[in-house]
C-alpha cells in the first residue's frame, strides 16, 4: 500500500534494508538531561578558562614610547643646567619593536621587549642605567598596538582587527566594537578559533547561557555567519515539508505545533520519531551499541510516546538541531483502513463492469424486440 514513511513497529525494529543502521533511543528524563550536555552550547566547554587574559604583551611591529626621569639635575639625562626645562625627565623617540624583539634605549642598550609587559621592560632599564643616573625611573607605554589583535570577521556591521583591550572583554563586547551582527540573531552564528582550536554556537547561546560569553584573548579570531536552522517535518502530521526555526532554538513539542500537530485520524501518537546523527562518545551514554558504526557520527532515531501524558513534557524539554527529520508514522488502522478502501475500489469497478455489460445486454434485447 502507498505510505509516507516507514510503520512504526519497523522503526522501532531496527531493521533497514539498504542502510545505514541506526540505534533507537526512547526518550526519558534520563536521556534528556545527557542531551543537554551536548550540543551547539560549546565555547564554555571547548575554552574553560574562566579567568580574564593576562596583562597586554608588547610584540614585534609594536611601536612603544620610553620616559626616563631622574631624581635631581646633573645626572645622566638632565644637564646641570635645567632650571629652564619643563621637567626632570627626558622623552626617548618613539621606536618600533624589532625583528629581534628588541628596543633600543640609550646607554641601557638593546632591551628585550617582545612578549613582556611594560613593567617588566621598566624594571631592566632601570637596573641597566642605575648606576650612571640619580635614582632613575622609567615609564613604558604602549603607543599604536600592532600586534595584541583580535579579528572579527564575516556578518558584522564594521569587520575589523581590533586592539585587545586591557581591561579584557568577552565575545559579546568584541562584536559589539565591530558595529554587532547584521542579521537576525536566531539565523546568526559565532565562531571563536584560538590556538587551533575553534567552537561555534548560536548568537542566542552567548546571551541566554553567559558562561559561553568567554574571555577573548589577543590572537582570537571571531567569525560570524548567517545560517537559518530548518528541520523536516514528514508523515502524519498537519503539513509535510521543510520550517524555520525562526528563533534561536525550539522543542520538539514547537517543532510538532509548527508542523500543524498530529493527523487524528491518521497518526500514531506513539510513533513519533526525530532522525539525527549524534557523536559517538553521546550515542554511547544513550545505551546504543556503536559496535557496528564507522566513523565519528551515529546515526539515532528518538522515540517519544504522545499516548502517554507525560510525552509531552518530554518533547518541551528535547531541543531540535539544525537538519533534523521529525517523522510522525501512521497508525495500523489506518492503512487497513486505506487497503479496505483500495477493496472497495476493486469490488466497485468490477461491479462497475458487470453493471455495463448487463446493460449492453438489455440494450440488445430491447433493439431485437423492437
Amino acid at each position: 500500500m502507498p505510505s509516507s514513511g516507514p510503520e512504526d513497529h519497523v522503526i522501532k525494529s531496527e531493521m533497514t534494508k539498504a542502510g545505514p543502521e541506526y540505534g533507537l533511543v526512547k526518550l526519558t528524563p534520563t536521556v534528556v538531561d545527557i542531551l543537554k550536555e551536548y550540543g551547539p552550547g560549546a565555547l564554555a566547554g571547548t575554552f574553560p578558562d574562566k579567568s580574564p587574559p593576562r596583562s597586554i604583551k608588547f610584540g614585534i611591529g609594536d611601536v612603544v614610547s620610553v620616559t626616563i626621569f631622574e631624581a635631581a639635575a646633573g645626572g645622566l639625562f638632565i644637564p646641570a643646567e635645567a632650571g629652564v626645562r619643563p621637567g626632570n625627565f627626558v622623552q626617548i623617540p618613539n621606536q618600533n619593536v624589532d625583528t629581534a624583539g628588541n628596543i633600543t634605549v640609550p646607554y641601557a642598550g638593546a632591551v628585550k621587549a617582545a612578549g613582556r609587559t611594560p613593567s617588566e621592560i621598566q624594571q631592566d632599564i632601570v637596573k641597566a642605567i642605575g648606576n650612571r643616573a640619580i635614582e632613575p625611573q622609567v615609564v613604558v607605554a604602549l603607543i599604536t598596538q600592532n600586534t595584541s589583535l583580535i579579528s572579527v570577521l564575516g556578518e558584522v556591521n564594521t569587520p575589523a582587527r581590533l586592539q585587545a583591550n586591557a581591561a579584557g572583554e568577552r565575545v559579546l563586547d568584541v562584536i559589539s566594537r565591530a558595529g554587532g551582527p547584521k542579521g537576525q540573531g536566531w539565523e546568526t552564528w559565532v565562531t571563536l578559533e584560538r590556538n587551533g582550536k575553534r567552537a561555534t554556537v548560536p548568537f542566542g547561546a552567548l546571551v541566554y547561557q553567559p558562561d559561553n560569553n568567554v574571555w577573548v584573548h589577543p590572537g582570537d579570531t571571531i567569525y560570524v555567519y548567517r545560517e537559518p536552522q530548518i528541520f523536516l517535518a514528514f508523515g502524519a502530521a498537519g503539513q509535510q515539508g521543510q520550517f524555520p526555526f525562526d528563533m534561536w532554538k525550539i522543542t520538539m513539542a514547537q517543532a510538532m505545533a509548527k508542523a500543524g500537530g498530529l493527523l487524528d485520524a491518521q497518526a500514531e501518537p506513539a510513533g513519533v520519531f526525530v532522525y539525527r546523527r549524534e557523536p559517538r562518545e553521546l550515542a554511547e551514554r544513550l545505551g546504543v551499541d556503536c559496535s557496528k558504526y564507522v566513523g565519528p557520527l551515529v546515526p539515532v532515531v528518538y522515540n517519544v510516546d504522545f499516548r502517554d501524558p507525560a510525552g509531552f513534557f518530554l518533547a518541551t524539554k528535547f531541543d531540535m538541531r539544525d537538519k533534523d527529520v521529525l517523522f510522525a508514522a501512521n497508525a495500523a488502522t489506518y492503512d487497513t483502513a486505506k487497503f479496505l478502501q483500495f477493496v472497495r475500489l476493486i469490488v466497485a469497478t468490477a461491479n462497475d463492469t458487470i453493471v455495463s455489460a448487463n446493460n449492453v445486454q438489455v440494450l440488445r434485447i430491447n433493439s431485437k424486440g423492437l
